[in-house]
Parts: structure tokens; C-alpha cells; sequence
């Protein structure tokens, strides 16, 4: 996004308006080989389709594609892209050591109106010759996103922009994440808890906690990443705009009477009368450095 012949804005201006750092600009990170990328790739697809598939059955799965791997090698991206098989196990989420981890609230909870829960995840966004990083934030009950970010790395800024967009559209009683280290470092959860906001926490053995996010994330990759050849962040973040705006304004779920999240939102949210804007979802690139692909 950052043109360096501009006549009118400088390179260290146009940093401060998107709001990185110049030294990001001109840092050059090593990316993922080709074949690794390529993998990336046909992992993301394979679980898409099949959640459950951890890096041992993900090896077998890409062996029997003609790819000579081991599973240590499918393990370490698999982990570079967030992954991991929703089944119960020991440790299912990669938590940070040093983050305090809250218990999850929602056991005997029937979600019945908007802004009551709503839950955050960030998935892989692939492109040509590299990858983002997409986190969402979704009101459970209408299944309305309220914001989302792109980013080039895995940190905790562009999931705390992601919540700090939501917040001022709205407020939920509870907040439902994993246990990723975005979501439990003190950057994240400190602005929940300025808000008075209950917090919840996915734990072991609880596979299917976030299981609205997790279908988003199906629909989005069927219906336009995997329709798509992103070639830049940029293409994507178009193309994601659009989709997300027909998601929310013209998508009908079954689950919701045919209707879309939007109206479902608007019409029921015990908040309907406040003049926050609901046109379009707040978004943003969060690039620490100018590019994560080839």
C-alpha cells in the first residue's frame, strides 16, 4: 500500500498513516520456500474439509498426494498457520506460559440475543506466493461479524485493533476465545476487562466452543478465498471487503429463517437504538513488514 514515488505524501508519512513502523517498510523477511507454500496451501484446503486431521494424519494425507515429507515438517507449518485438529486432546490450544487463561462460561448457556456472546479466531488467508493471517469477530446469535483485520504476522495488534472496531459498534456481556497467546496477552485482554466484560475461554477438550467462528471461517474459504488467486494483501483485503459485506447484508442462513446476519442484528439487538454505524464492518491491514510472500 505504500508508494514510494507519491509526489505529495513521503514514505515515512504514508507509514504513519497506515500506522506502521518505517523500519517495518524496509524489512524483508524470509518467506516459505515454494514447496512449502504449495503445501500451505493444499493443508489449508484438506482442513477445511477435514478439521479434525492433526500434523500425523496431515503427513499421511500429503504423502499419499506424492509429497516425500515428515511429520515434523507438517507440524511446523501447520503451527506457522494456526492449526490444529478440533478433536479432544491434551493441550488442543497453544497457550502462552506466562498469560492467565479464564474458564469457560458458556456451559449452561443458551445464546438467545445479540451482543450477549461473542467470539474471535483468526485463520490462513493464502495468496500467490505467500499468506495473511485473517482474525474476525462474530456476534454468536446473529452471526453478524462486527469487525475483521488482515495481518502478515501472528501478533496480538491486529486482533486488539479487530476488538477495539467491535467495541464501538457495540458491547457483548461475554467475550468466547482459545487460548492462543493473541488472545490472553495482557494487549487483548486488558480491553475487555476496561469494558467489564466476562470473559470466556475455550478449554481442553472442548473442540466445538467456537464452532460459529469455525463455520465462518468454511464459508469464507468456499465462497471466495478459494474462488480467488490473491496476488497482493491488497487484492485480498478487496476482495475479503466485498465478501464480508454481502455476508452481512445479503447472505441468508438457514439457521437464522433464511434471513441475513445483519437483519437479525439489527432488529433484535437490545442496543438497535444507538447510533453506532452499521453499514461496514471496520477494517485494516496490519503489515509489520511489507511483504510475507515470495
Amino acid at each position: 500500500m505504500i508508494e514510494v514515488s507519491n509526489p505529495q505524501l513521503s514514505v515515512r508519512r504514508q507509514c504513519e498513516l497506515l500506522g506502521i513502523n518505517r523500519s517495518g517498510y524496509y524489512y524483508q523477511p524470509k518467506g516459505e520456500s515454494g514447496l512449502n507454500l504449495t503445501m500451505m496451501n493444499l493443508i489449508d484446503e484438506q482442513y477445511t474439509r477435514t478439521p479434525f486431521y492433526g500434523s500425523p494424519k496431515m503427513t499421511v494425507w500429503l504423502r499419499r498426494q506424492g509429497y516425500d515429507v515428515n511429520h515434523k515438517r507438517i507440524e511446523r507449518l501447520m503451527r506457522k498457520m494456526g492449526l490444529q485438529a478440533i478433536y479432544p486432546k491434551p493441550f488442543t490450544s497453544r497457550k502462552h506460559p506466562g498469560h492467565k487463561i479464564y474458564p469457560y462460561l458458556l456451559s449452561e448457556i443458551k445464546v438467545i440475543y445479540p451482543d450477549q456472546v461473542w467470539g474471535a479466531d483468526i485463520t490462513y488467508i493464502r495468496m500467490r506466493g505467500g499468506f495473511l493471517y485473517l482474525v474476525a469477530i462474530m456476534d454468536w446469535y446473529s452471526r453478524f461479524v462486527l469487525a475483521w483485520q488482515l495481518s502478515n504476522t501472528l501478533d496480538s495488534c491486529f486482533c486488539v485493533e479487530a476488538l477495539e472496531s467491535a467495541l464501538s459498534k457495540s458491547k457483548p456481556e461475554i467475550f468466547n476465545t482459545d487460548q492462543g497467546a493473541q488472545f490472553t496477552g495482557s494487549s487483548f485482554i486488558s480491553v475487555l476487562e476496561d469494558r467489564e466484560i466476562d470473559i470466556s475461554m475455550d478449554g481442553r477438550g472442548r473442540a466445538m466452543d467456537n464452532i460459529f467462528v469455525e463455520r465462518l471461517w468454511r464459508t469464507v474459504k468456499y465462497e471466495e478465498v478459494y474462488l480467488n488467486d490473491y496476488r497482493t494483501p491488497l487484492e485480498a483485503y478487496r476482495n475479503l471487503s466485498r465478501y464480508f459485506e454481502f455476508y452481512n447484508r445479503e447472505r441468508f442462513h438457514q439457521s437464522l429463517d433464511y434471513r441475513t446476519p445483519l437483519e437479525v442484528y439489527s432488529f433484535n439487538s437490545k442496543d438497535c437504538r444507538q447510533s453506532f454505524e452499521l453499514n461496514k464492518t471496520t477494517t485494516n491491514f496490519h503489515l509489520n513488514s511489507t511483504k510475507n510472500w515470495s
